[in-house]
């Protein structure tokens, strides 16, 4: 069994990667990422999609700056993308609300692949999360400005979207590290960097909230 995705634990990464190798897919991404959501800090949902959310809602911003990444034969380099949800206070009920915007610069044929990625239709890590999606709000264009300047990261996506978001340095840490998840049930890893919100004004697809908390990542990478 050594080497098989079968014998592997049920991790997003390892499932995404099984459902590629049955149905014969190949794409691969890779980049930085940040989110923020509603909750206090820290967001119940990333400890557990199980857990209710601060309020009665999780309301959450997710953006990808692809470095380098290709989809099926289709260079997505150099882009970005961003996805917002609605969701129920506890995130395994389903029924979320998610709408997706696309960097300006794709063409058509770049918008395709990104969208089939970031729906789960290609499978991946976002297919885990498909089932619990009720409604697509909508696919939109737009101008992305992401900016990662050490523990800081802003991201502004048209007129719609604009946060900061700070990692969090322990009171007492030396070295300025931030702190860390480890071992968190999350589509972009299970090891992400825990942030606060800066600035927030976010008015998306119907979805509107004040971010408060985030997580970030400087190295996500999907394949498969």
């Amino acid at each position: 069994m050594r080497g098989s995705v079968d014998a592997l634990p049920k991790t997003p990464e390892n499932l995404a990667a099984q459902f590629l190798k049955e149905v014969g897919m190949a794409w691969s991404l890779k980049g930085s990422y940040a989110e923020t959501c509603s909750c206090e800090l820290m967001c119940p949902c990333n400890l557990s999609f199980d857990h209710g959310a601060t309020y009665d809602y999780c309301r959450v911003t997710l953006v990808f700056n692809i470095r380098e990444g290709e989809i099926e034969g289709t260079d997505v380099s150099g882009l970005k993308l961003a996805a917002i949800a609605d969701t129920p206070k506890v995130m395994t009920d389903g029924n979320w609300k998610l709408g997706v915007f696309v960097d300006e610069n794709a063409t058509d044929e770049q918008v395709d692949k990104l969208v089939k990625v970031f729906t789960g239709q290609l499978g991946g890590p976002m297919a885990g999360l498909a089932p619990l999606v009720g409604e697509v709000l909508g696919v939109e264009r737009a101008a992305f400005e992401v900016a990662d300047e050490g523990v800081r990261h802003s991201v502004r996506v048209g007129d719609a979207i604009d946060f900061e978001i700070e990692d969090i340095v322990p009171f007492g840490v030396e070295t300025g590290e931030p702190v860390r998840f480890d071992g968190m049930f999350h589509p972009v890893g299970s090891d992400l960097t825990m942030a606060e919100a800066k600035r927030s004004r976010i008015d998306a697809f119907g979805i509107q909230y004040e971010g408060k908390t985030g997580l970030s990542t400087s190295e996500f990478s999907w394949a498969a």
